[in-house]
């Protein structure tokens, strides 16, 4: 890697889960991440400690299999989302809060899911936003034949940003709310959140918006252009890596991928900073 160049991947899991057989394999999971060539990755529906994915520390997996010297992962529900019983995490919104290594709110070993961030590059400081659910239940379509329809509540959702030392710049993550409107919200006040820490920005993750909208809502740069979802046949692109305050002469080349598992495809970034 030259001095200011590095290489930025989003990544739905989908807990690890393949679509070919269901099972959630930690060597997949492992396999996939390392394919990446990763400097800083930003991963979405992470699990932790979930008995459906082997109780793996998920984010720690991916940490490891990227070679990272660092990462981070923020529990957004107690317990299994779409199981009667979970609970969400950390209610209410905090800003430039403290994130410890291996979980946030001391999660302990507890079944929990979130987004995570790992860095091979030396992060100085790490900072979350948290953003409440929207209320009631709301149809998720799903992309079976014939496409069906199912009815959830909606999740707490965070940002989970990094402030790298060098090159120093915000790289953050995270998955905002299936239903229409409210992710638009959280996007804006992302946005303004994002705006007080050090740029150049990015924000990666599962916006749940699609194609051009998330660029027009923040009038944030699109690095990556293309079809995410879902994965075998995508017809619509739900995950995005948009970028504010790139130097001048700042070049960057966007790619979609297929990873062996999960029903999104992954982005990539390779961004020279010039």
């Amino acid at each position: 890697m030259t001095p200011g160049s590095l290489r930025v991947v989003s990544f739905n899991l989908f807990s690890g889960r393949s679509l070919a057989d269901g099972q959630v394999l930690d060597d997949r999971v492992t396999e996939a991440v390392a394919g990446t060539g990763a400097d800083v990755l930003a991963l979405q529906e992470v699990d932790h400690h979930q008995p459906r994915s082997g109780g793996t520390d998920q984010a720690a997996l991916a940490a490891a299999a990227m070679g990272a010297v660092d990462h981070r992962f923020v529990g957004l529900v107690h317990g299994t989302p779409g199981v009667p019983g979970w609970r969400p995490v950390g209610a209410g919104h905090v800003s430039d809060a403290t994130v410890h290594a291996g979980g946030y709110d001391h999660l302990g070993d507890d079944p929990s899911y979130g987004v995570a961030l790992a860095s091979r590059l030396p992060v100085e400081s790490w900072h979350v936003l948290r953003l409440a659910p929207a209320r009631g239940r709301y149809p998720m379509p799903i992309p079976t034949r014939p496409p069906s329809l199912i009815w959830l509540h909606d999740e707490p959702r965070a940002v989970l940003a990094a402030v790298l030392r060098s090159p120093r710049m915000t790289i953050a993550c995270t998955h905002l709310s299936f239903v229409p409107g409210v992710n638009v919200f959280q996007l804006r006040a992302v946005r303004r959140w994002l705006d007080a820490l050090p740029g150049p920005r990015l924000l990666l993750g599962d916006l749940n918006l699609p194609g051009r909208l998330p660029s027009r809502l923040t009038r944030w740069t699109p690095l990556v252009s293309g079809p995410t979802y879902p994965a075998p046949g995508p017809r619509t692109q739900l995950d995005h890596a948009l970028a504010s305050g790139l130097p001048a002469g700042a070049r960057w080349q966007g790619s979609v991928a297929q990873l062996p598992i999960s029903d999104h495809r992954a982005i990539t970034v390779d961004l020279q900073l010039g």
